[in-house]
């Protein structure tokens, strides 16, 4: 998980910045814990629909290209450049499943040369002709193949190989078709058959992945919302029991005799960051609430809102509230995302002087405001109300082009607990 830059909140706590009970180099060690992890999505089902997608295309491109024989100038370079091509697509099908969805560098780039060599091979079969949008059969199929190492190489790559081919067909064209009114759309059809399903079929993967990290990262901070009032978070939870093996696996070697004492320098060191990290996560635990924990441990949450909540009254919601207050964070902050504004959401939660009506003498009233950056008021949409509403009464308003969230929350008198 990445963080954005640290921010300072009120509790005198990062929020959206590297919590401060990161482990040292030194109980890493201790923990046997060296090697870096990282979470990833895989998509390598999208992979069978673009093999299907990719051979239905070749077969209608081999179609194509029976019927043009007698006009091809070259068929025989043309009929090799889909023998190579098919080669390829056979290849390429078979080393992803191999190697279980893994595409090396030097592979992509012989990949990406039997497709140059390809199209290469096409055009110059129909060169004589000068219509190659109207006669390219394997050059189009090639451009379409990007679709197969879609999800197996980086966008990036994806990118920079689906722009190759389309400024090489769009260069052939320009230097061998003499471009009027009656032949310039087949040759820009024939580009945009040729690039357009890698270029959606990218934005389809981005996205995906993006929608998918999101909802997983929100599944991740929900299990916050039955937490006590102060708790230590599922990080720092992990980061308790690798400090637990350390310390286990220190006390043990001192008791085994296999550490000597009094202690080298080296390894006292190492004792004592254990003993601060663990008075420090000892610390924490008496003063972070759920949502401290909700907003720092989401990868989304942590880099757009900051928390004021110098009370820790967060704590006091039930489920059902830190439900509908999570929500109308996250559904501010994906909102903002899909617009392109710079996404920021501001919570504030301090004792509010509301006097309670009779019969609600167990209550405490807590006053909640949200303030947001880059939300318009006509742009928020219903389930965002629906989720305000759990959390208690509230009035929104404009501040600043963007909205403002007051609320009125009744929660059980922490005396009577």
């Amino acid at each position: 998980m990445t963080y954005a830059p640290p921010e300072e909140n009120t509790l005198g706590v990062i929020v959206g910045g590297k919590p401060r009970h990161a482990k040292s180099a030194a109980v890493r060690r201790l923990a046997g814990d060296d090697t870096p992890r990282l979470i990833g999505l895989g998509t390598g089902f999208v992979g069978v629909g673009a093999a299907i997608l990719v051979s239905l295309r070749a077969i209608y491109g081999l179609v194509w290209l029976v019927i043009q024989w007698d006009i091809y100038p070259n068929p025989v370079t043309a009929a090799i450049a889909w023998v190579l091509l098919i080669i390829i697509i056979i290849g390429t099908i078979t080393v992803v499943q191999l190697t279980s969805g893994q595409l090396p560098l030097w592979m992509f780039v012989l990949f990406l040369g039997g497709l140059a060599a390809v199209m290469a091979l096409d055009i110059f079969a129909i060169w004589d002709l000068h219509n190659i949008g109207g006669h390219a059969t394997s050059a189009v199929a090639a451009g379409m193949a990007l679709l197969l190492v879609l999800t197996v190489r980086p966008s990036a790559d994806i990118i920079i190989a689906v722009s190759a081919v389309g400024a090489g067909l769009a260069a052939a064209i320009v230097v061998n078709v003499p471009l009027t009114n009656d032949n310039i759309a087949p040759q820009i059809t024939t580009v945009a058959f040729a690039v357009l399903p890698t270029v959606i079929g990218l934005s389809l993967i981005v996205n995906f992945r993006q929608l998918v990290q999101v909802e997983l990262d929100r599944v991740l901070v929900q299990s916050t919302l039955t937490a006590p009032r102060f708790a230590v978070g599922m990080m720092a939870s992990e980061e308790l029991a690798r400090l637990d093996l350390a310390a286990e696996k220190l006390l043990d070697s001192v008791a085994n005799g296999s550490t000597k004492l009094p202690l080298q320098p080296k390894i006292a060191s190492t004792a004592a960051s254990l003993a601060t990290e663990l008075r420090l996560h000892l610390i924490e635990g008496r003063r972070e609430t759920w949502l401290y924990h909700a907003i720092t441990e989401s990868d989304l949450l942590g880099k757009s809102v900051t928390l004021t909540d110098k009370g820790s009254l967060a704590g006091l919601l039930d489920p059902t509230q830190r439900d509908g207050l999570l929500s109308t964070a996250w559904l501010f902050v994906t909102d903002t995302t899909k617009r392109g504004a710079k996404n920021s959401v501001h919570i504030t939660i301090a004792p509010s002087t509301t006097v309670l009506a009779s019969g609600f003498e167990d209550k405490v009233a807590v006053g909640i405001s949200i303030s947001s950056t880059g939300v318009a008021r006509n742009r928020v949409d219903a389930s965002t109300w629906e989720a305000v509403a759990k959390v208690g009464t509230y009035t929104d308003s404009i501040e600043n082009s963007s909205v403002r969230l007051d609320i009125e929350c009744l929660v059980e008198n922490p005396a009577d607990q």
